[in-house]
């Protein structure tokens, strides 16, 4: 049997290569890598991405469940196809208990991430908007935002951009 790459198997393909890239990236601080708010809007997605992971397993599953249930389904080695699917059930209850509770877990370490900020060592009181760095208070990042970020459609961070995006 000839393996096929699908376009979800690609899709697939290139969501391990994005976290493949992250991983490389975050080896060591940079300009996009150096503030607790970097860590916070990285957290805050992978919980995002590991909260849709149990739908995606379950969706992987339907072309086994349907060529099981229309008698098609065979079993290299001979072996019973009931069995088979049966087991390919059961894994894929397990890996999807496992993907909530990675989800859950990622939302707790944002939520302890929330509070954390860079003390940039500077005593001075916060700037006026347009004159200097403000603190974004949605995430706590340091931009040319405005002094009190409003969190609106006037607010350019990352945060607020991922999250219109959904």
């Amino acid at each position: 049997m000839t393996t096929e790459t699908t376009p979800v198997a690609v899709l697939a393909n290139q969501a391990a290569e994005a976290v493949r890239a992250i991983n490389h990236t975050t080896r060591a601080p940079g300009e996009d890598w150096q503030y607790p708010s970097h860590a916070y809007s990285l957290i805050g997605t992978l919980a995002h991405l590991s909260r849709m992971l149990p739908q995606a397993i379950t969706q992987a599953l339907q072309p086994v469940t349907d060529a099981h249930q229309a008698d098609r389904l065979t079993v290299d080695g001979g072996k019973d196809p009931d069995q088979a699917a049966s087991t390919a059930v059961q894994t894929t209850r397990v890996a999807i208990g496992r993907a909530q509770r990675l989800a859950e877990a990622l939302d707790q370490v944002h939520a302890a991430l929330s509070p954390l900020g860079y003390d940039t060592g500077d005593d001075e009181d916060e700037q006026p908007c347009g004159e200097g760095m403000c603190q974004c208070y949605c995430v706590g990042l340091c931009h040319p935002c405005g002094c009190d970020c409003p969190h609106d459609d006037d607010c350019d961070c990352d945060f607020c951009e991922l999250r219109d995006q959904y």
